[in-house]
């Protein structure tokens, strides 16, 4: 509390001590206070569209539910008049930002990411493209033969106007080897962040936590966000994931707990004090926990979502999506002020 009051940064010990107590009155104190004093009552959320374009994937990381092996039955593919069709199909509604990532399908090639950020641009010309994670651009990079600073330049100039933070999971080898030991290392993620950053674009970050990692390396994963913060400046929020075993083979792992969930938001929103906006993810702690959540930290609920596939295929219970008034009754009822934002939180007249 002191070094909070000072202005002073947190440290590996103070993030360690902050999961270790059990004062979640005092830490919602604190967390508030801190929340408070960037966003005040305001609490934001935006109105966007998930785009999920294949589920086929070479990584196949053991905590997820999304992907499958290429041939499988249950894999699908999107073709370009697919995703024409889902986005004409909410043509009339008021959507400002479109959220698209899929897994590493190696039938596809360069040109079909090339022809989806086209598409979507011309049938959506006032939306921002918020897609592609550091693993699929790393990846678009190996598939295409040009250098990452290229494959970023081309993305870019197709429509890509900001990245979502996924592909990270937690910063730490160990849980890498068990996990997810295809997908690129954590040195390689902050390389393709940098990159993106460098060009232009900003980013959000995540963290997949609840499932073999420890409190350490949680504490060490926020830590590495904020030095990269310190150096890029790239990134505009960062949300916590909490992990969803269902129709995974972590399935024996229980749910995060209300408390951890919590403190997750909260330990997030007192060590990255270089981040403006820490997320309330309601697809995966639902949306009353989410409601909570902007009390111990959060100051933004993502937004209506309209159709999630990811966390739903890994057993959420939460709704596929939420209309706009639902999204404002949620704030409201926690006694916020709804504000509607774009994807760089600049207020949407509506």
């Amino acid at each position: 509390m002191e070094k909070i009051q000072a202005g002073e940064r947190l440290d590996l010990a103070d993030g360690m001590a902050l999961y270790a107590s059990h004062d979640m009155t005092g830490i919602g104190s604190l967390t508030d206070h801190v929340r408070r004093n960037l966003h005040g009552n305001k609490a934001f959320f935006v109105y966007n569209q998930h785009v999920n374009y294949t589920n086929a994937c070479i990584n196949r990381c053991r905590f997820c539910a999304f992907s499958k092996n290429v041939g499988d039955p249950s894999a699908f593919t999107l073709s370009i008049e697919d995703v024409r069709e889902k986005l004409l199909a909410r043509i009339d509604e008021p959507i400002t930002e479109i959220h698209m990532v899929g897994g590493l399908n190696p039938a596809l090639p360069f040109n079909y990411y090339i022809d989806l950020l086209e598409t979507i641009k011309e049938i959506r010309p006032g939306a921002t493209i918020k897609a592609f994670t550091a693993v699929e651009i790393d990846y678009f990079s190996k598939i295409s033969g040009m250098s990452l600073a290229e494959t970023i330049a081309a993305l870019k100039q197709a429509g890509l106007g900001m990245t979502p933070g996924g592909g990270a999971e937690v910063m730490s080898d160990r849980v890498r080897q068990k996990l997810f030991p295809l997908k690129i290392s954590s040195d390689r993620w902050l390389a393709v962040i940098t990159e993106l950053h460098r060009a232009g674009l900003t980013s959000n970050a995540t963290m997949l936590y609840g499932h073999i990692e420890t409190i350490e390396e949680r504490v060490a994963h926020l830590i590495r966000l904020r030095e990269l913060q310190d150096k890029t400046g790239g990134f505009s929020a960062f949300i916590p994931l909490a992990f969803h075993s269902a129709n995974t083979p972590l399935d024996h792992i229980p749910r995060t707990t209300a408390f951890d969930d919590l403190k997750t938001i909260a330990a997030a929103r007192l060590i990255l004090d270089n981040f403006e906006h820490i997320k309330a993810y309601w697809v995966m702690i639902g949306e009353k926990l989410a409601q909570v959540a902007l009390a111990y930290g959060a100051d933004d609920l993502d937004g209506t979502i309209i159709e999630e596939k990811i966390t739903h295929m890994a057993g959420a219970t939460s709704a596929k999506g939420l209309t706009r008034q639902q999204m404002q009754e949620m704030i409201r009822a926690a006694g916020f002020e709804p504000v509607e934002r774009d994807s760089f939180y600049r207020p949407v007249n509506t």
